[in-house]
């Protein structure tokens, strides 16, 4: 289990209230409130899915996330970055590290709408195409690695590190909130 709230040179983890999503389609929700909860007391997943909207087809699109977090924060921190090209261009590989560095060093979670394949999981996803969110909440610039809480509970781990090049394979066609 990584230690959360640290911070080095070359990396940094955000401390956060984690929750595993409360229904199969709230992990919109359930990662806008791990994202907010590095800031805010955050309200409950229920609040936030009236809020996206979020339905049993879930969360349909990452700019609803980005709504939602700048109005809690009451600021307008967090931006929608969309990633339609599959695998994406450099500009957007770099631009997404560049986010991610950013956002964690002035404490802002980032919020990731992601596509799994069978092929391409974190770890523990079952054995087809995954739509989810999750929410990035670290970094290690010294091997290009990235701290995931992830709602879904898949995972043995409610957190685990990704290598950077996974997760910018995972987020195309989609988008994410930073």
């Amino acid at each position: 289990m990584p230690k959360l709230g640290y911070s080095t040179q070359a990396s940094k983890t955000l401390a956060i209230d984690f929750q595993y999503q409360q229904t199969s389609y709230w992990c919109g929700p359930a990662a806008t409130r791990i994202a907010l909860s590095a800031r805010i007391s955050p309200p409950s997943q229920q609040q936030l899915a009236n809020e996206l909207p979020t339905t049993t087809n879930g969360t349909d699109w990452i700019g609803q996330v980005t709504r939602v977090l700048n109005n809690h924060v009451g600021t307008g921190w967090y931006e929608t970055k969309e990633m339609p090209n599959d695998p994406p261009t450099q500009a957007q590989r770099d631009l997404l590290w560049r986010d991610i560095v950013l956002d964690i060093d002035n404490n802002y979670p980032i919020v990731a709408n992601i596509v799994a394949p069978a092929n391409n999981h974190p770890p523990g996803y079952p054995n087809y195409t995954i739509y989810h969110y999750f929410t990035v909440i670290g970094y290690d610039a010294s091997d290009q690695t990235v701290l995931i809480a992830d709602p879904a509970g898949f995972a043995p781990t409610a957190t685990y590190w990704l290598t950077f090049n996974q997760l910018a394979t995972l987020v195309p066609p989609k988008g994410y909130a930073a």
